[in-house]
């Protein structure tokens, strides 16, 4: 069996160099799913995802999870999945949020019109 070096990934100084109201990069694939880390000062738009669930894991800030029923706030160390379907947008709390998204590689986003 051989070892292969092994990348490791400064996850903080990539989101540092940011400077952008929001951006969203892949840090890593895990079978047929993919980490990825998005750095956000505004709101994303509304959407769902029909081919799969989406986890958040907030790493800095706070994050705002606004579905069609109910807000949902995560605070640094906390995570939630949206199943599929459901709609939801993302949004900082406060100036901005660092956090780690895992779904499908193949993953479809399904833009709608604002949910009021």
């Amino acid at each position: 069996m051989s070892s292969l070096p092994l990348p490791v990934i400064d996850i903080r100084k990539q989101t540092d160099a940011v400077t952008t109201t929001y951006a969203n990069f892949l840090l890593a694939s895990v079978n047929d799913h993919v980490v990825k880390v998005s750095v956000m000062t505004e709101s994303y738009y509304w959407h769902y995802h029909p081919n799969s669930d989406e986890t958040f894991l907030v790493m800095e800030g706070g994050l705002l999870l606004d579905l069609e029923s109910e807000t949902i706030e995560l605070l640094p160390g906390q995570l939630v999945t949206i199943p599929r379907n459901v709609v939801h947008r993302t949004r900082p709390k406060g100036e901005r949020s660092v956090n780690l998204t895992v779904e499908h590689s193949q993953i479809e986003t399904i833009k709608i019109e604002p949910v009021e």
